[in-house]
């Protein structure tokens, strides 16, 4: 099927599947239609791949016809109003089904119901058991209700397209928030004039709770700052605002103390990549900081068990080790077994602590950041 073809069959289901609020106006069309070109038959006719769908009719048995019985098929292969002044005596018809059995059709005349974008989905027809024919005044005419069955249809696809993206938008909105307020972390959006644009639950709990204030929208950052951090908060923000990220753990005074915070400052794009603010985020690192502090204990502890060991325990290792030596230069030790496994047990504990010390020297503990102060 020509790549055509099916942009023009896509285009004639989504009229298909349209929720159609002009039911009314269209079937007037068809009596105008009908009452115009003086027949008793009108249709609006929509044509997809095998099957002429039959939307809207007046004095007509069928829903649907096969494509290949249509005459509205035609129709949509030109541009022109089609007119069949006698079924009976055209090749393409005289043998159709629907004119020789019901309903009978003689005369028949069609004009395309074409989309914005030029695709025929179907036609504006109108049909008689007897023969005729159109004056010029009822083509154009004819033409002309047809434009207006694509204009009502247009307006109610284009509503159902504004309730689609408008639903879609609030979903997108809603998911957005919920990713947003879901976060354990603090997440604010300040403006190019320093003020607050958006932040998180995490964040207004956070002012209310330290400073008894509430985060509002359009106030300027500087309301929820103490003087003393203003100056670090504001130079961050600046240099965010240039392109450049700024990322920082410090140690945060609040009203229950204090507690240590991952501060990351980032410019903030449109869709055009133009900066429009700042994104501040901030993620509470104090029992991180706290499980670095006992591990930086904990290796202090184990130097001073290897400080232990070394000095202490192997001081009568060494001694007996020194001894052992003593006996095995005046050969002693190969006359005794005793002494034998005494030397070989001295010298197995002298290795244990050895390892001991080695493990103790090498661990790997990361240590305490320096303090520095923001609020």
């Amino acid at each position: 099927m020509p790549q055509k073809e099916i942009d023009r069959v896509q285009a004639v289901k989504r009229f298909l599947n349209l929720k159609i609020s002009k039911e009314k106006e269209l079937q007037h069309v068809i009596e105008l239609a009908a009452k115009v070109c003086g027949t008793p038959t009108a249709l609006i006719t929509f044509i997809d791949e095998d099957t002429q769908h039959i939307k809207f009719k007046q004095a007509f048995a069928y829903h649907q016809t096969t494509r290949h019985d249509a005459f509205c098929n035609h129709v949509i292969q030109g541009d022109e109003v089609m007119v069949v002044p006698d079924a009976q005596l055209d090749k393409r018809f005289m043998n159709n089904p629907l004119v020789t059995g019901d309903p009978n059709i003689r005369f028949y005349a069609g004009s395309n119901l074409t989309t914005s974008d030029g695709h025929n989905l179907g036609s504006l027809c109108v049909i008689d058991q007897v023969p005729g024919k159109l004056t010029n005044l009822q083509k154009e005419m004819l033409q002309g209700l047809a434009r207006q069955v694509m204009q009502l249809l247009d307006f109610d696809a284009s509503v159902q397209l504004l309730k689609e993206q408008y639903e879609d938008a609030r979903r997108a909105a809603i998911e957005h928030r919920s990713f947003f307020e879901s976060s354990i972390d603090s997440h604010l959006l300040l403006g190019l004039n320093f003020e607050v644009l958006a932040f998180n639950q995490s964040w207004a709990r956070y002012v209310t709770h330290n400073y008894g204030k509430a985060l509002t929208r359009g106030n300027g950052m500087a309301d929820y700052l103490l003087p003393e951090n203003l100056l670090f908060f504001y130079k961050s923000y600046i240099k965010a605002l240039t392109g450049t990220a700024v990322f920082d753990e410090l140690q945060v005074r609040t009203v229950d103390g204090k507690a240590w915070r991952l501060i990351k400052f980032e410019p903030a794009f449109d869709p055009d990549g133009v900066i429009i603010g700042v994104s501040v985020n901030s993620t509470d690192t104090t029992q991180n900081m706290a499980n670095k502090a006992m591990v930086a204990t904990q290796k202090n502890s184990l130097n001073e068990i290897a400080f232990i060991q070394a000095h202490e325990l192997r001081r009568p290792v060494a001694s007996i080790l020194g001894l052992m030596n003593i006996l095995k230069i005046d050969g002693f030790i190969e006359t005794r077994e005793e002494l034998v496994m005494l030397a070989a047990a001295a010298e197995e504990l002298d290795e244990k602590i050895k390892l001991i010390i080695t493990h103790a020297s090498d661990a790997d503990l990361e240590p305490v950041a320096s303090e520095q102060h923001i609020a």
